[in-house]
């Protein structure tokens, strides 16, 4: 393969490679403690993360969602990979405390 040639299919690559991780899902989830809450998602998973387990606890019954139950009141997110470790969603969810009159605004987003 010529150089020239070779140049243009990388950068082709890299391009459209930053484009497919664009298009991941960014959402946010405003939730009161005590109100668990199904979220469903676009893309099948294999793996979730959870950055602060403290705030919420999450169950996966399958590849297109999982039962968010709060814990604590704070703010959190769900990374949601696919079965190559390729970032498929990143979800922030908020939990205000009980009751909601503390001045959170909870409400589902998505």
């Amino acid at each position: 393969m010529k150089p020239h040639l070779r140049k243009l299919v990388v950068a082709a690559i890299l391009l459209f490679g930053a484009t497919a991780g664009a298009k991941a899902e960014d959402d946010t989830v405003g939730l009161d403690l005590g109100t668990a809450f199904r979220l469903f998602l676009g893309k099948a998973y294999a793996t979730v993360i959870v950055g602060d387990p403290l705030v919420v606890d999450v169950r996966t019954d399958d590849d297109h969602s999982v039962l968010i139950e709060p814990l604590s009141a704070g703010d959190t997110n769900l990374v949601f990979l696919d079965a190559r470790g390729i970032v498929t969603a990143n979800v922030r969810i908020s939990i205000c405390g009980a009751p909601p009159s503390n001045g959170c605004t909870a409400g589902h987003s998505s």
